[in-house]
């Protein structure tokens, strides 16, 4: 099964996470089949603390992928982003 999930990066007590399509089969950190974007929890000033293509992740989404219940709520999370700066143009 092919799933969209979290794999984590970055330093000790640093953590920065790859949002991936992967296989379930792989391990977390392991081979993927596709980046969809970032999340970092503990962001620096300026910097964006979550980066996700909604376009590729419904397009995965269409074919079965499964995403995890941390990606689902940062989907939600993008989502409203998303919509709050369309209506601030």
């Amino acid at each position: 099964m092919v799933v969209i999930r979290l794999s984590r990066g970055g330093a000790r007590n640093r953590p920065f996470y790859n949002v991936v399509v992967a296989d379930s089969r792989n391990r977390r950190d392991g081979r993927f089949i596709e980046r969809l974007g970032f999340y970092n929890p503990l962001r620096e000033q300026g910097a964006d603390t979550l980066r996700l293509d909604l376009a590729r992740v419904a397009f995965w989404q269409e074919r079965g992928a499964q995403p995890s219940d941390a990606v689902e709520k940062l989907i939600k999370l993008a989502g409203k982003q998303a919509g709050a700066q369309t209506a601030a143009v």
